[in-house]
């Protein structure tokens, strides 16, 4: 066997048992230019009127400092339904243009003294005294036929609206694999668009849990529409016939659905 070929399985035995491997791939490539990255967090908050503090911090100090940096939109939510997700609960979507974009942002907001200031009733909590009780992110790069985040037509006006945040598991890094290019190559994603399901992102997990796996988010004007726009898509026929094609059977052993409704000082 040649090096060349050597070098190509050993790069594709790693992308089917490594998830790291696998979606680190091309991340910062050319074929990546224009792929956002998406920071997907979540905030476990105290209970009762504390809560308020870390909102007029969101409000009032990070988001306008990340808004700064060229972080927008950002949106803040709050969960309304969810299995086993406690409350009260935030997510915060944070989309960035690189990955050098995230890593660089931590340390350029610590020498923002306007961020500095503005936060420091969060920042500088007391020990005795959290703001948050913890804190998980999710890193995500964006799909590469929606690589960047859409603000949904609803947050025009502020108008009244729910999200639907939806997480896809699968069973092997091959498997999540063949599920993107279900809504890349096959189509998924223009069906989405087409019934009315209104995309915010699509993005495979990079980093986090539930790994291997997806998210994608979409933006329904109440919970009726909703059910009336998946009765949409369930009858789709490009859907009835995507659905049956052999290839990409069995590649989602679990699917988690949230949703979520936007806070008022939401971007999205």
């Amino acid at each position: 066997m040649k090096r060349r070929e050597m070098l190509a399985a050993a790069s594709g035995f790693a992308a089917a048992v490594l998830p790291g491997a696998a979606l680190a791939q091309g991340v910062g490539s050319k074929m990546d230019a224009g792929r956002q990255i998406i920071d997907l967090r979540k905030y476990y908050l105290p209970v009762g009127p504390k809560k308020e503090r870390f909102n007029d911090f969101l409000r009032d100090a990070a988001i306008p400092a990340l808004n700064r940096l060229g972080v927008k939109p950002v949106g803040v939510f709050i969960v309304l339904y969810g299995a086993n997700v406690p409350s009260p609960t935030l997510y915060i979507l944070l989309p960035y243009d690189s990955l050098e974009a995230w890593s660089a942002a931590k340390e350029r907001l610590a020498v923002d003294t306007i961020f500095l200031e503005a936060g420091a009733p969060v920042l500088d909590c007391p020990i005795l005294d959290p703001a948050f009780l913890r804190s998980e992110s999710t890193l995500l790069r964006a799909f590469k036929n929606m690589p960047t985040v859409e603000t949904p037509p609803q947050t025009a006006g502020n108008k009244p609206r729910l999200f639907e945040m939806r997480t896809y598991e699968s069973h092997s890094v091959k498997a999540g694999m063949k599920k993107i290019e279900m809504f890349n190559e096959g189509g998924e994603i223009e069906i989405f668009r087409r019934t009315s399901l209104n995309p915010v992102f699509f993005g495979e997990t990079l980093t986090g849990t539930q790994m291997p796996s997806l998210t994608y988010m979409l933006c329904h004007d109440n919970m009726e529409t909703r059910d009336a726009n998946w009765g949409k898509f369930a009858q789709d026929p490009d859907w009835l016939k995507l659905r049956e094609m052999e290839k990409y059977k069995d590649t989602v052993s679990n699917i988690t659905d949230i949703i979520l409704r936007p806070t008022d000082y939401s971007q999205i």
